[in-house]
């Protein structure tokens, strides 16, 4: 970024917020649970991918992506201006139904960044999409919460804040996320404005914009160049927006739409074909990567149509399904080798790439939904995911969020920071002045290097509890839910907003009040 970009985003997102990420407050959190007074720059990973697909492999799923593209084609549904575009830069289009030539999708795609950075509005949140980042953003849709109090009911606009400052508040969470509860409280037409606007007010992280209708992205945009400015979002990125394919092989009008609007303001897309294999893919590994790669040509090329360059990610969220009744499963071998092989078709083509985060079926923050989201979490960055949501908060296969488990989550994700910086290879990594100091038959708890590593040396978790069976006993017995239960609290208690430059925020709540006052309440 350019010193008079860097300025003119300075003056937007006002002074620095709380919590500067580096030095030796960093490193510790880095290697405890992290509390909410430090914050991490997203992961640079040090640590190798994991494949599952050799050359012969890769090469087969991409000749029968090609051949779906062709053949079959992708259906965009009741957009005429879409299929216009598609016609016009070359495919064949039959009805709503496009069959794409060979190449052509590919050749768009050439114009599509591979690394990019979405700006926060205080930059030392901004992250790196792309290349060696992951960047970790918390659960995305449920319409349900589980609170603090047990009780499963409907998310509501506080809710919905909550969640929005405890990400804030968490060192690994890098990201502000997008509807990470969906307020039910709120009229379906107007919510996304108090939406918006809370990851803006109580975050200063880079967030996610309104998909449910364009004209909702639309004052997404829009709120966004109050924040930064007409000039620097029209030239940079600083909204992510989640498009999902309606698997099989279809784009609706109101993706399209809000596809559109994105990419012709420079904002991201995640093009996702939303998978579950068995219903909406067949039941192989092999079948379902051809199904996604497909999917996701046609979908992330289109934005290219829309506008040359703007910033797209190669998506998939891959779950299997039970076969005796339907539900959806996470944590299970197939959707784990779907994610790594499309990884690998994502960097071929050349585009970030998203999938993962901490998925699990359970109903509860119980020992299934720390087996199923770890196994859905370690996967997730062996990958080398670029962009991760769901990475904390996800219950009951996405239909909950939840406060415990959103509070485990950040602590795994403490964790994984930690280990994707890889083996340290610095003189004092290599430790061998303790090891010289030591000698045979003694130990290192004494030694100079011990003491001088030991508050980092190791990550220490904020929810575990590693103590004695008769400490444990004495502290009340808690398990590790009813701990994630306390810490919550804690946090919401002594939160403190980042600072917002009031102009900027009076900017806002004018907009909102004009938008809201200008229709009627809608709650279908």
């Amino acid at each position: 970024m350019g010193e008079d970009a860097a300025v003119e985003q300075e003056q937007a997102g006002g002074r620095r917020g709380r919590g500067a990420s580096g030095g030796a407050a960093a490193r510790r959190a880095a290697r405890s649970g992290g509390g909410p007074g430090t914050q991490l720059t997203y992961i640079k990973r040090k640590v190798n991918v994991y494949e599952v697909l050799n050359e012969e492999g890769l090469a087969l799923i991409e000749k029968n992506a090609d051949t779906v593209l062709e053949e079959i084609g992708i259906e965009f549904r009741d957009d005429a201006e879409a299929l216009a575009l598609w016609k016009e830069a070359g495919a064949d289009v039959k009805g709503e139904r496009v069959h794409f030539p060979k190449g052509l999708c590919r050749e768009l795609l050439k114009t599509a960044p591979s690394v990019y950075t979405q700006h926060a509005r205080n930059p030392e949140r901004s992250v790196q999409i792309g290349g060696d980042a992951t960047v970790f953003a918390p659960v995305y849709g449920p319409p349900f919460v589980r609170d603090l109090d047990g009780n499963r009911r409907y998310a509501t606009i506080e809710d919905f804040r909550n969640f929005v400052k405890l990400a804030y508040m968490a060192p690994s969470i890098h990201h502000s996320g997008g509807t990470v509860c969906e307020p039910v409280d709120v009229p379906v037409n107007k919510r996304h404005l108090d939406m918006v606007y809370s990851h803006i007010k109580y975050s200063d992280k880079p967030f996610m914009g309104s998909v449910t209708a364009p004209e909702r992205a639309e004052d997404t945009v829009a709120m966004a160049k109050i924040v930064f400015g007409d000039d620097f979002v029209e030239n940079n990125t600083v909204l992510t927006s989640l498009i999902n394919a309606n698997s099989p092989m279809v784009f609706d009008e109101t993706m399209l739409g809000a596809a559109k609007v994105y990419a012709r303001h420079n904002q991201a897309c995640i093009v996702t074909p939303f998978i579950l294999a068995g219903a909406m893919s067949p039941v192989t590994v092999a079948g379902t990567l051809t199904q996604v790669l497909a999917e996701v040509l046609a979908g992330a090329s289109f934005t290219q149509l829309i506008r040359k360059g703007a910033p797209v990610l190669f998506g998939t969220f891959a779950s299997s399904i039970s076969m005796q009744s339907g539900a959806p499963t996470f944590g299970t071998p197939e959707p784990t080798l779907v994610s790594y092989g499309a990884a690998q078709l994502a960097r071929r083509l050349g585009l970030p790439f998203r999938t993962g985060g901490s998925l699990c079926a359970s109903k509860v923050p119980d020992a299934q939904a720390a087996y199923e989201s770890a196994n859905t979490l370690n996967s997730t960055l062996l990958a080398g995911t670029n962009f991760v949501l769901h990475s904390a908060g996800w219950l009951e296969g996405g239909l909950a969020s939840c406060y415990e488990k959103f509070m485990m989550d950040i602590d795994q994700l403490g964790m994984q920071q930690k280990f994707a910086e890889g083996v340290d290879l610095s003189e004092n990594g290599q430790a061998m002045d303790a090891i010289r100091q030591v000698g045979p038959g003694s130990h290192y708890l004494g030694c100079d290097h011990t003491q001088a590593n030991f508050q980092t040396a190791f990550y220490r978790s904020s929810i575990a509890d590693n103590n004695s069976y008769e400490q444990w006993l004495a502290e009340g017995q808690k398990t590790a839910p009813q701990r994630a239960n306390e810490l919550a609290r804690r946090w919401l208690e002594s939160y403190e907003a980042p600072y917002l430059d009031p102009s900027i925020d009076d900017g806002l709540k004018d907009f909102i009040a004009a938008k809201k006052a200008s229709m009627p309440d809608a709650f279908t």
